[in-house]
């Protein structure tokens, strides 16, 4: 088992985490993306925390349009959080996360779908960013 202080950002992703929780409880598991995010960035701003919400991408090849890649949250400039609202994960929304850790040169990214019955937060992490600091 994993130190707690092992972990990267461990006080922000804990606080992130329990955000997560109290919106799913609060809104259940039938609602869309939107809503969700609109919950998360209302709890955001009653805990003081900083977060860029749907920060737009630049385009990363020359024939790509422009705002096609919206990353849902980025909190205290740190940690990415990808939010969903289907029926299941797939490999793909893994992808887009790992790909906005990229661009960002961001170290940790939360995937979330709250159409599940239990939230189960992923914690995605960047092996290409080598040092952080807490």
């Amino acid at each position: 088992m994993k130190n707690f202080n092992d972990l990267i950002y461990p006080e922000l992703s804990y606080k992130i985490t329990g955000i997560l929780f109290a919106v799913h409880n609060q809104l259940g598991r039938f609602c869309n993306e939107k809503q969700y995010a609109d919950a998360i960035e209302a709890a955001f701003k009653g805990q003081g925390l900083k977060y860029e919400r749907e920060k737009v991408l630049d385009p990363s090849f020359a024939a790509e349009m422009p705002g096609r890649n919206k990353i849902d949250f980025i909190v205290e400039d740190k940690i990415i959080l990808e939010i969903k609202s289907s029926r299941m994960l797939t490999k793909e929304n893994y992808y887009q996360v790992v790909r906005y850790l990229r661009a960002l040169n961001k170290k940790l990214g939360l995937l979330v779908n709250f159409r599940a019955k239990y939230l189960e937060p992923k914690r995605i992490l960047n092996s290409q960013v080598k040092a952080i600091s807490n």
